[in-house]
């Protein structure tokens, strides 16, 4: 069973960066499509970035040029590098890989 722990949110200003960490306990998941989402209150959740298991990447239109999903050389833990961040970057963050789910991790952007 593939465990999952997100963590690196909090609270910043408009304009700040965030660095968002995935890290996978005990797997390897190279094999996998590795995934951010984020869910704000009152709102679908949404599809942030993706990392496909033949390396293609991709991103929400809105978060495009500021936001960088990644992933360790071991392949154990992935990153979501958030710059430039808006108040609409306020959510509930959640990794998701080879069907497991992190517990998430709040953002929060004040003006």
């Amino acid at each position: 069973q593939v465990l999952l722990r997100d963590s690196g949110g909090g609270s910043v200003q408009a304009g700040g960066s965030l660095k968002l960490s995935c890290a996978a306990s005990g797997y390897d998941f190279s094999r996998c499509r590795l995934a951010w989402h984020r869910q704000a209150p009152g709102k679908e959740r949404e599809l942030v970035a993706t990392i496909r298991a033949d390396g293609t990447i991709s991103y929400l239109d809105s978060v495009k040029g500021r936001f960088t999903i990644s992933q360790d050389t071991a392949q154990t833990t992935m990153y979501l590098q958030m710059n430039s961040l808006k108040t609409e970057d306020t959510a509930m963050y959640y990794c998701e890989a080879c069907g497991a789910w992190g517990q998430g991790t709040q953002v929060t952007v004040s003006s």
